[in-house]
């Protein structure tokens, strides 16, 4: 679902002189290649939480160890998505594009083949290297191939159409690979379409030229990739070690310290990262707020409520796929409206808090959760309310993220949206997943933990907790965006950068 992020902005950091001779026939067949690159990552978000269960099962991990099988990628890609942008400048957007979808394959095919928790783990983390590589220059491919105003947004539509039915593709397609297949072919089938989007790249892209004028920013993207990892890892520890221990404090202080002296490097470094002109207007640093959060709390529901479906309603991998499907939809429209519709009529201020107070409301709900719950009377309504309240905050705060930037800084805005909801993810999943094993390890105290039935309700304390825990988190975020948005609806200035709405 990330990468439907960035289309909401115009790829990367592209001058006219860039511009490929590509010719008018082509371009379409281009645009089908892109789009299907696009498709890989977003499927990846809901395939592999679909499949999850069967793999913990498989291999034998821990409750501890599952979040990092999602967390790994979501870290990686976040971390390295700036980089990635900056690459595919430096190199080429052709070559970086190609390496990407091939790397990507790769580290697929190892994962499907993984024979224990740490060869997946590693495997998934290098899927999200290459991701890194192939999102931003899918994108600026984009950019260059749609030159005229009306078919770039055309492209752009249709590009971000594809890239948005990724997840439910994903749910479904994870469902029925798992079933009927093997969860492992949750992995083999981004091969498949990694193959035919390496095919197409090869015999339709033209060799773009290399930007010489910029340089990478090492020490910035050193201090931000060790930092957003001692921020997750010490979440994560809190769950095996407590949080008094120095292995949890320690790497959150550590984390804590290096992202605030990356932030100091971007003021002075001749290339940053990311500069931070990018977030200090207050309609886009409350938007970059709101994904932090949304991306935090949209993890969270699915690997949860993945575990809750399979493992306590003991639904099938199938019909846990078709289960997620309303939210999906719910939130696509509330997408729409809210967008397209309510903010363009009334400004953010009101909208995407509004969006917060309704998908906190939904989790708060789903702790009423039980094992005699039904779907349709008692699952089904959360989703939904769920769904409205993220597609409510994600589509504008998408939007207005990259609304406003100068043309030169479209393509990091565009890559910055991507990595503050994969890294919100990262942390969320990590934070929730440790208060969820506290609460689960609370209830069996005294209890005992040879009966079925008392584990049973240990999962649902664990599960309902973390609802409990991302409702806070939505409800945060409902403040901080009451604050910070301006009242009114958002002007475009005259050198901004093209926007699309989704």
């Amino acid at each position: 679902m990330s990468q439907n992020a960035t289309v909401a902005a115009c790829g990367a950091e592209t001058t006219a002189e860039n511009v490929p001779d590509l010719s008018h026939q082509r371009r379409w067949w281009i645009l089908l290649v892109i789009s299907l690159s696009m498709l890989i990552g977003v499927l990846d978000g809901t395939i592999v939480n679909i499949a999850l269960p069967s793999a913990q099962h498989d291999l034998g991990f821990s409750d501890a160890d599952r979040q990092w099988v999602v967390t790994a990628y979501a870290l990686a890609f976040g971390s390295l998505l700036l980089l990635g942008g900056r690459v595919a400048d430096l190199v080429g957007q052709k070559v970086t594009f190609l390496v990407g979808l091939a790397g990507f394959a790769t580290a697929s095919m190892v994962a499907g083949a993984a024979n224990g928790f740490l060869m997946l783990v590693i495997a998934r983390a290098v899927q999200g290297l290459f991701a890194a590589l192939l999102a931003p220059s899918a994108l600026s491919l984009l950019m260059t191939t749609f030159t005229e105003p009306r078919e770039r947004a055309k492209a752009f539509t249709v590009a971000g159409s594809i890239a948005g039915a990724g997840g439910a593709i994903g749910l479904i397609l994870g469902g029925v690979l798992t079933q009927y297949l093997d969860w492992r072919w949750t992995m083999y089938v981004n091969v498949i379409f990694a193959g035919l989007a390496f095919v197409g790249g090869v015999a339709l892209l033209h060799r773009t030229p290399r930007d010489t004028s910029s340089k990478l920013d090492v020490p910035g993207t050193v201090l931000v990739t060790i930092g957003l990892f001692c921020l997750v890892y010490g979440f994560s520890n809190a769950e095996t070690h407590g949080w008094g221990s120095p292995a949890t404090w320690g790497m959150l202080a550590v984390g804590a310290v290096l992202v605030a002296v990356f932030v100091w490097w971007q003021t002075r470094a001749a290339y940053p990262l990311l500069p931070l002109r990018v977030l200090l207007d207050r309609n886009r640093g409350a938007s970059f707020a709101a994904l932090f959060v949304s991306g935090a709390g949209m993890f969270g529901v699915f690997l949860f409520l993945t575990y809750y479906l399979q493992q306590s309603l003991g639904y099938s991998a199938l019909k846990t796929g078709f289960a997620f499907l309303p939210m999906i939809v719910a939130s696509s429209s509330a997408s729409a409206v809210a967008n397209n519709v309510l903010v363009r009529r009334i400004g953010p201020k009101p909208v995407v808090p509004l969006g917060m107070a309704i998908a906190a409301a939904g989790l708060i709900w789903m702790t009423k959760l039980d094992l005699n719950s039904g779907y349709v009377a008692q699952v089904l309504p959360q989703l939904v309310l769920v769904g409205i309240g993220l597609g409510t905050v994600i589509a504008p705060a998408m939007s207005l993220a990259t609304s406003g930037v100068e043309a030169a800084d479209a393509g990091v805005a565009s890559a910055a949206v991507n990595t503050v909801q994969q890294v919100g993810g990262s942390i969320g999943i990590a934070l929730l997943s440790t208060m969820a094993s506290d609460a689960a390890t609370g209830y069996l105290a005294g209890r005992n933990r040879k009966d079925p039935g008392v584990l049973a309700q240990a999962g649902l304390a664990g599960y309902s907790t973390a609802y409990w825990w991302s409702a806070a988190v939505f409800v945060t975020g409902l403040v901080v965006t009451a604050l910070l948005y301006r009242r009114g609806v958002p002007q475009q200035g005259e050198n901004a950068a093209p926007v699309v709405h989704m």
